[in-house]
């Protein structure tokens, strides 16, 4: 189910995910056809694969306890919240700033003409929407329990992209804005998890 929410939701908010990082400084290549065609659907998928594989085993570690089931359940809809609200407020953002579901939002007004959001999603950390990921990702992974680390091979290596595009995002902003994203990161210090990272 969480699988099937994550691909509506992208097919859904699609014209979204034309002005992400992956669209806008990647561009087509190597990297994004294989990585949405061969590399996504075996690493999101793990997960799944492996309790289907321990259920047709008939291993008794195969079911998973209630309380994880809603422990992954209640983290699953946390990180979609922030992963769609942070991303749904960017776009909305980008394509129209007067819009009133986006005219509250607190900016800083750049020499490039541009406007860095400071509040609501994108006050809290400067990539709150890796974050929301993240935890949507690791949702799938924790039905599998604790026992193995294979199902959390997804969590892992998406900490691992997530930390390097951060760093890639910022070394690009730094030389994009100059000055104003050292005032920037003064009014919005974290990168990740508000008040830690």
């Amino acid at each position: 189910a969480f699988h099937w929410w994550y691909v509506f939701d992208a097919l859904y908010n699609e014209r979204s995910i034309l002005t992400t990082m992956d669209i806008t400084t990647d561009g087509f290549g190597f990297m994004l056809a294989f990585g949405d065609l061969a590399w996504v659907p075996f690493t999101y998928s793990l997960p799944a694969r492996y309790l289907a594989d321990r259920v047709i085993a008939g291993d008794s570690y195969g079911t998973t306890p209630p309380w994880l089931s809603v422990a992954s359940v209640v983290l699953f809809f946390a990180g979609y919240s922030i992963f769609r609200g942070a991303n749904g407020t960017k776009d909305l953002f980008r394509r129209n700033p007067d819009d009133p579901r986006v005219k509250h939002i607190k900016v800083l007004p750049t020499k490039r003409g541009t406007k860095l959001m400071v509040s609501g999603w994108w006050g809290m950390a400067r990539h709150i929407n890796y974050t929301g990921d993240w935890v949507l990702g690791l949702a799938w992974c924790l039905p599998c329990g604790f026992d193995r680390v294979i199902p959390y091979f997804y969590a892992v290596y998406f900490a691992v992209l997530l930390v390097h595009r951060d760093l890639r995002d910022e070394e690009m902003c730094e030389k994009k804005y100059g000055k104003d994203w050292a005032t920037y990161k003064q009014k919005v210090p974290y990168r990740f998890i508000p008040g830690v990272y």
